[in-house]
């Protein structure tokens, strides 16, 4: 008697499962949680989608599809896991689009897939195990009844699935304004799934939901004296309000006249007419800090504005922290890897820009490939018609064959290009040296600095780490000594801010070093903004912040003309509220932490705080988020204030 022969459905749903439960196992912090309903019945109605699909032909072409499609499966799944454990983010469509970072650092990446070969033997079991028993498999043509019958099933889980959705639909980032209407890649994971979240991504992507922007009501205050103003611009949005007939552009016109923007304050143009070094530093991190080890990080982030509580969250790498930094917009994937990396956009408050117009001298450098990520595009679009880095000048002053690349080589061959009393300038700073993979090994940075940190009780990741650090620190010192030597240390202010943290060091390893223990969400993020100069007095700012809020606060420090209405982050200084925002739409405000994943607010000691202002703060974060998409997508810049 033959044994009957499995089914393509129960194969591709167990499979399908089997993937799920790797995917929480070895890449969500939260395995227990309501979100196995939603994956059940998703995963049941792709597994008689994909039954059908591979059931059309004979069967040599059905066991061709089926093993194609299990194949692709398995490699996504593959990729999800991979990415989320190497760069602490979960992986998406929009991210294969950064797929020239991934070439440009192939030695890296054959590291990341053998420091996962475990995950990725799991993940390919079932195409192995399937591939060995073939023979026990229906693939079989599928008749006209059978079509039927598994058509009429997917609906029916489909159903049940929406059904579900159903409850608790209106409360913020619930599965149903998951799958509906938020772009959050983070939660998608981890409510839905890797392989749902593939196709929700790509029904999104085909139907886009219109973005929800939710005019705040104004709480009525008692009038106070107006002092300094406000940081807006004369702009006519009450008339473009009224001509417009784009129904997104008409509530973004109604946004901002809405909100009344920033307030300007006592340090409104404080540092006007002095000199500016901004410098994006490489995985700089509050851990990157230590009196003996960095002595230079811990003077800058110990003198002038001391931020106590700044964060520089991980959201895609360094093109995510060094947009935030750039526009004081939230990075929207999809955005950053067409529209911002095209820099066709209008961006009139980009920094090249705004000090060229003030009679600066502007250049911007990078000790790493000038054309990586296309920052050579998006600086220019930014206003820096002078770029240098590896391969379009750089490489004849510095040792471009090292990996990573000096910070001190950098800085020693450009501040005569510069430096120079008659010409006030801005310059710009992208940094490598801190780049990872952190071991004496194959980074030369660390095997450089081995010794400064030498008989240290860390494990070999940080002290590389720390090692990768001297180098920066060493480059910094360089810098404000070359600055004292031509009589132009007074009259300059030096801000640095990193990316990201040093996601390539385990959260456990971490710990070892951070004083206090990190969670992987927030605090492991924190980090410093150094906004240093010898005539400013120690001035402690308690307010939270992050890269979002670089922007407008350099703007405001030095009395450039902006309209904070216009830009998602806000003036550190100023007397509004802080807020940061986080990848998978947690925050941290003034008040307390709001985790998104589990949906918790954490007050701050004991600040009441009621429902009403999470509610408040979460409407507040989607109006930030979503604006910051649409300030790109529409191109708004342009329509408000031309180039």
């Amino acid at each position: 008697m033959k044994s009957k022969k499995i089914s393509l459905f129960f194969l591709y749903f167990l499979s399908l499962f089997y993937f799920e439960i790797l995917f929480k196992i070895l890449a969500v912090p939260h395995f227990f949680n309501h979100s196995w309903i939603y994956i059940f019945f998703y995963d049941a109605f792709l597994s008689f989608l994909l039954t059908i699909l591979s059931s059309f032909g004979k069967e040599k072409i059905n066991r061709f599809l089926f093993y194609l499609i299990l194949f692709l499966l398995t490699v996504w799944s593959c990729a999800e896991v991979v990415f989320k454990n190497s760069f602490h983010v979960y992986f998406s469509l929009a991210t294969t689009f950064f797929a020239d970072q991934a070439v440009s650092f192939l030695g890296k990446v054959i590291e990341i897939l053998v420091a996962n070969i475990l995950s990725i033997i799991l993940l390919f079991l079932p195409f192995l195990v399937l591939l060995i028993f073939h023979k026990k498999i229906n693939f079989q043509k599928l008749n006209g009844k059978g079509k039927l019958v598994s058509f009429v099933l997917a609906c029916l889980c489909y159903t049940f699935f929406l059904g579900f959705l159903m409850d608790d639909a209106q409360s913020t980032y619930s599965p149903y304004q998951l799958y509906f209407k938020l772009e959050n890649n983070a939660l998608n994971k981890e409510t839905f799934g890797a392989i749902p979240s593939v196709f929700i991504e790509i029904r999104k992507m085909l139907f886009p939901s219109q973005e929800t922007i939710l005019i705040e009501n104004k709480e009525e205050q008692e009038e106070k004296p107006v002092i300094y103003g406000k940081n807006i611009l004369d702009l006519p949005l009450k008339e473009l309000l009224e001509n417009e007939k784009d129904a997104t552009l008409k509530k973004m016109h109604e946004y901002f006249l809405n909100d009344e923007g920033t307030t300007k304050n006592s340090y409104t143009g404080s540092l006007k007419e002095k000199n500016l070094i901004l410098i994006m530093a490489e995985s700089f991190n509050s851990i990157a800090v230590n009196e003996t080890i960095t002595p230079t990080l811990y003077k800058l982030t110990h003198e002038g504005f001391v931020f106590e509580n700044f964060y520089s969250p991980v959201i895609l790498s360094t093109i995510g922290g060094e947009f935030q930094e750039l526009t004081g917009l939230y990075p929207n994937l999809t955005m950053l890897s067409n529209v911002w990396r095209e820099g066709k956009n209008a961006y009139p408050f980009g920094y090249g820009k705004v000090f060229e117009s003030e009679n600066y001298q502007v250049q911007a450098y990078h000790n790493h490939k000038y054309y990586f990520q296309n920052r050579d595009v998006y600086l220019k679009s930014l206003g820096f018609q002078k770029y240098e880095g590896c391969f379009n000048g750089l490489e004849k002053k510095i040792n471009c064959t090292e990996w990573p690349e000096s910070d001190v080589e950098m800085f020693s061959a450009t501040m005569d290009d510069y430096m120079k009393k008659d010409t006030p300038f801005f310059t710009y700073y992208v940094t490598v040296s801190g780049h990872m993979s952190y071991n004496f090994t194959g980074n030369d940075m660390a095997i450089k600095n081995k010794d400064a940190v030498k008989g240290l009780p860390y494990s070999e990741d940080i002290l590389a780490y720390l090692a990768s650090q001297v180098e920066l620190d060493k480059a910094l010192k360089l810098l404000i000594d070359g600055l004292e030597e031509r009589g132009l240390l007074q009259d300059t202010v030096i801000a640095l801010v990193g990316d990201h943290y040093p996601y390539d060091i385990s959260l456990d390893h971490i710990n070892e070093i951070a004083p206090e223990k990190k969670d992987e969400t927030i605090e492991v993020n924190r980090s410093h903004f150094i906004l240093w100069n010898p005539t400013i007095e120690k001035t402690t700012i308690s307010k939270v912040g992050g890269n979002m809020d670089v922007l407008p606060t350099i703007l405001n420090l030095f009395g450039i003309p902006y309209d904070s209405r216009l830009i998602m982050g806000r003036d550190l200084l100023s007397p509004e509220p802080g807020l940061v925002l986080f990848s998978d739409g947690s925050w941290v405000s003034d008040c307390g932490v709001f985790y998104a994943s589990t949906k918790k607010f954490v007050t701050k000691g004991d600040i009441p705080v009621s429902e009403e202002y999470v509610t408040k703060m979460n409407q507040t974060v989607s109006n930030r988020i979503n604006l910051s998409k649409l300030i790109l997508e529409k191109d708004y810049y342009r329509k408000v204030l031309g180039e």
